[in-house]
């Protein structure tokens, strides 16, 4: 009942609830992170996408959900690992990430699609909604955290949450996690690495474009952000 709570006061807060981070103006984003025409000519038509969810993490990009809650991509070590290998054998390897057409807006709507745990790290990955991160880019405590799939990922997800996962549902049904209990579960470093309050709920997810051809991180229940080129105090007006 705690974690619902917290969850539908973190949707229903505006952006101007959220503390401003100390130390004034915005951090500058590399344009080719978040702009469609400069990530192209900086990651090749087709896109290396494997190295650009590299590049997105190593900068602490943070992706823009719901219009206005910034979530930082973390890769976990395992994912990171093997996107660099995959980014160094070319866009033509078929570990290369993919990311589906702006007709696919809802992960449903991807050929084979079923309600089920699985992923394989191109069309679907594992992911984590991590709240109360101290130290995530936008000032929100917000992370968004991709693991390896099928890698023996000690930052992956647990038997148990494999086992229950229902993402297809609705947020507030379903379960939260706190950092305790993710620990007893498999995950030994999860309040080390993102704060002792910390608290996750695991998600499929997978990328698609929209007609702009800005990319989104989806999760199968349809919540989406796409990489945001401002800090929040941008956001906020207050970093001019």
């Amino acid at each position: 009942m705690v974690l619902q709570v917290i969850f539908l006061l973190c949707c229903m807060s505006s952006v101007s609830s959220f503390a401003v981070p100390s130390g004034g103006g915005a951090t500058a984003v590399p344009v080719q992170l978040f702009e469609p025409k400069e990530r192209d000519a900086h990651y090749g038509n087709p896109l290396n996408v494997a190295q650009y969810l590299v590049d997105l993490h190593d900068e602490k990009s943070a992706f823009n959900f719901c219009g206005g809650m910034l979530f930082q991509l973390v890769l976990s070590d395992k994912l990171r690992n093997h996107l660099a290998s995959e980014a160094a054998k070319g866009v033509n390897d078929a570990g290369q990430p993919q990311i589906f057409d702006a007709s696919k807006s809802r992960m449903f709507q991807v050929s084979d699609y079923s309600k089920v745990a699985s992923a394989d790290n191109v069309r679907i990955f594992h992911g984590r909604e991590i709240r109360q991160v101290p130290s995530a880019t936008g000032g929100m405590g917000f992370v968004l955290q991709l693991s390896l799939a099928n890698g023996d990922d000690p930052e992956g997800w647990t038997p148990e949450e494999v086992k229950g996962y229902d993402g297809w549902g609705h947020d507030s049904g379903r379960t939260w996690r706190m950092g305790e209990r993710l620990e007893t579960e498999g995950f030994k470093n999860f309040r080390k690495q993102f704060g002792e309050s910390s608290f996750a709920l695991h998600h499929r997810c997978y990328l698609h474009f929209d007609d702009a051809s800005r990319m989104w991180l989806s999760a199968e229940d349809g919540c989406e952000g796409t990489p945001d080129s401002s800090q929040l105090s941008d956001l906020l007006g207050l970093g001019q």
